[in-house]
């Protein structure tokens, strides 16, 4: 019997980081293997140029994960790369390639027909960043160190029988400078869309799923498959929700504990299912160059 897929109109990920340790890409896999779409937008940062650069690190679930998109877009899905900060050289070749288009950035009209901006969100960075001064530089720094501890913490965690838990997202959750940060950045964000004539944004990169209205404008923040293992879906009639695979290695569960006050609990139960139908060695490529449970939506005004 054929294992039933998720289906879903458009997908949107973000912050994947291939090429990084941090990457939870078994996460990933789970997700594109059980959820199908029409159009996928993988806004920013699907390969972490920078720590390649630093070190070669490509192990095979990386690989899977580009190749499992190319087969789901030469089975018809359309996917559409918008580059961010960590994979910025990518935005040098705009185009169609095979079955990916890479695009600076893209207007996407969903089926109730809202003008929706898709950006990474770097393109904030010259004036949030700079107001922060050395503090910003300090803040990256040490968010950068937590999301390395979360590998030892969700490891010991796993010895202990205890479900999988992000140090990096919950000391974000409680600093009160990060929060005015995220908050100055939604807000940045759907200013930027609306100088653009767009309904609403959809962006990532600063790691904090998010669906939000802001006045008359909508907010959405795909997340990342670092520490929050997040997707923005859309269903059939326009409307976009956030899904979160927490389930991303065996045995792991959610309790509905883990979701802030304010949270709307959904069962991943509830998404509408169809019947399922139906590589690219970069390791090799950058050695030779040397070189679900349950969704959580937070609701805020």
């Amino acid at each position: 019997m054929l294992e039933e897929l998720a289906k879903w109109r458009t997908a949107w990920i973000s912050d994947v980081h291939l090429g990084n340790k941090i990457c939870k890409a078994e996460a990933l896999l789970n997700f594109l293997r059980e959820n199908d779409f029409e159009t996928l937008y993988v806004v920013g940062d699907l390969i972490d140029v920078s720590a390649l650069k630093r070190r070669i690190y490509w192990p095979q679930e990386h690989n899977d994960i580009i190749q499992k998109l190319l087969r789901k877009g030469r089975k018809g899905a359309r996917i559409i790369y918008v580059p961010g900060n960590h994979d910025e050289h990518v935005g040098g070749y705009l185009g169609l390639f095979g079955c990916v288009a890479v695009e600076k950035n893209a207007i996407h009209t969903t089926a109730d027909g809202k003008r929706i901006l898709v950006f990474h969100g770097h393109e904030l960075d010259a004036m949030l960043v700079h107001n922060l001064g050395w503090r910003g530089q300090v803040g990256d720094i040490a968010y950068t160190l937590l999301v390395g501890c979360n590998r030892t913490v969700s490891l010991g965690r796993r010895l202990m029988g205890l479900s999988d838990w992000s140090l990096s997202a919950y000391v974000k959750s409680r600093a009160k400078n990060v929060l005015k940060f995220i908050d100055d950045f939604e807000r940045a964000a759907v200013s930027y869309a609306d100088a653009q004539d767009a309904d609403g944004a959809v962006c990532g990169h600063i790691h904090s799923a998010k669906v939000r209205k802001i006045g008359t404008m909508d907010y959405y923040n795909a997340g990342d498959w670092v520490e929050s293992c997040t997707a923005l879906v859309e269903d059939f009639n326009g409307t976009i929700k956030l899904i979160r695979s927490v389930d991303y290695r065996r045995g792991s569960k959610m309790s509905s504990s883990s979701a802030s006050a304010g949270d709307i609990l959904v069962s991943y139960r509830d998404r509408p299912r169809a019947s399922k139908t139906g590589g690219l060695d970069l390791r090799r490529h950058l050695e030779s160059q040397g070189g679900g449970s349950t969704i959580s939506i937070p609701v805020q005004s």
